[in-house]
């Protein structure tokens, strides 16, 4: 897996609530090393959510440029942005979004089919994946089959299955016990590791604080980044 750069300059999103303007994002700059491990925070309506979602290319700003590795992909076409997304970023939600009525197998596989790759090909990587997260014997489970640890780890194959630069995971231990939780984060650093991007949203000031840099957002404005802060730090 290779790492992502991010660089996002004046990046603006603003949402129209009946004749009220909300700003999602205010003139954001914000530069990510490829392989940089990310927390992201502040309260409820800061513009976390929104930040992650542009990142991950669910979303378009109104203003400003998003440069992935070197590209600006803010004026791709929405098929354009398809593939970028389906290639280079993985997602791990807090609610898992696993597909009901597929099984653990089918789950982790649908990123390739999508993809378009050989069945032969998927057989062999979904087998990998489930062998690397410790879930071989819950290969032909449905979702509502598998305790909340286990669905967030198919969820990690999936998001990782296609081999992306980056992986974005919003609150990914919310709907998960303390132990279990630890473990996932465990999953996603030990990612990280190995190079991949690793940007996370959480409320949890100790989850934050395992992340190499922490950005507190709010009201839409980056304002605290501890990279910044350590660079000021005399030497």
């Amino acid at each position: 897996m290779s790492a992502a750069q991010i660089e996002l300059s004046g990046i603006e999103r603003v949402f129209h609530l009946g004749d009220s303007e909300v700003h999602a994002l205010r003139r954001l700059d914000l530069r990510i090393s490829a392989g940089d491990y990310l927390a992201v925070m502040g309260p409820s309506g800061s513009g976390k959510s929104t930040l992650l979602n542009l990142l991950g290319l669910l979303d378009r700003p109104n203003a400003g440029v998003y440069q992935l590795e070197g590209r600006d992909v803010t004026t791709l076409s929405p098929d354009e942005q398809a593939r970028v997304r389906s290639q280079r970023i993985g997602f791990v939600f807090q609610s898992f979004h696993l597909v009901p009525r597929l099984t653990a197998f089918e789950n982790i596989a649908l990123p390739m089919m999508l993809a378009g790759l050989a069945p032969a090909a998927r057989t062999a990587r979904v087998a990998q994946a489930l062998k690397d997260y410790g879930l071989e014997d819950r290969a032909g489970h449905r979702p509502d089959q598998l305790s909340g640890g286990q669905r967030q780890r198919v969820a990690i194959a999936r998001a990782t299955i296609m081999g992306p630069a980056v992986i974005l995971a919003d609150e990914p231990t919310g709907n998960l016990d303390r132990g279990t939780g630890e473990e996932v984060v465990r999953l996603l650093e030990a990612l990280n590791q190995r190079g991949v991007t690793l940007i996370m949203v959480t409320h949890d000031t100790g989850l934050g604080a395992r992340a190499r840099r922490q950005l507190q957002m709010e009201d839409g404005a980056l304002q605290h980044d501890s990279a910044a802060t350590s660079c000021a730090a005399p030497t």
